[in-house]
């Protein structure tokens, strides 16, 4: 479910919202004693992540180049 960023004309606060896309957007402000008129802000809707499926994660983490071997250390002896 995409998250939505609002703002209240009135009280001047930001909040957000979980909703289905089919949802109507917000009009009014969601704070107690508060009836602002609010906006939605724009950039805002899904996280990156949200629809990423379990082969996808692994599969990435397969392609991370692995951290590269250390060199044995050398005895003083030799």
């Amino acid at each position: 479910m995409p998250n939505y960023d609002y703002k209240c004309e009135k009280c001047e606060r930001v909040f957000e919202i979980f909703q289905k896309m089919s949802d109507d957007k917000l009009s009014k402000c969601i704070f107690d004693g508060c009836d602002g008129k609010v906006t939605r802000l724009l950039g805002t809707g899904f996280y990156e992540t949200d629809y990423r499926s379990k082969s996808y994660s692994e599969g990435a983490t397969k392609e991370k180049p692995s951290a590269p071997e250390k060199p044995a250390k050398k005895k003083d002896s030799e």
